[in-house]
């Protein structure tokens, strides 16, 4: 598989210095911002598919009129949380 070359990047001399500092041991700064850019479209791409499912989920709702009071869905939540909890133990 071929690779390719992101854009070089200009950043102020004090964000350098700032990533560097938190570099772990044998880490590169390049191996750095590559999984800082990996991390970020994997979180963007997890925020797309939330967004689109609560726009179903709306679309949903309004189509069939079946909508669910606020601190019922947290009461479930919190019930399925402290259930997760328990097993974990």
């Amino acid at each position: 598989m071929k690779t390719a070359t992101m854009p070089s990047l200009r950043v102020d001399p004090a964000l350098r210095e700032a990533a560097e500092a938190v570099l772990h041991e044998g880490e590169s700064l390049s191996s750095f911002m590559e999984q800082s850019l990996r991390d970020e479209v994997a979180r963007r791409q997890l925020q797309r598919e939330f967004l689109a499912r609560g726009l179903a989920s709306r679309a949903e709702a309004r189509k069939t009129g079946e909508y669910f009071e606020a601190d019922a869905v947290h009461a479930e939540l919190r019930g399925m949380l402290v259930k997760a909890r328990k097993a974990k133990r």
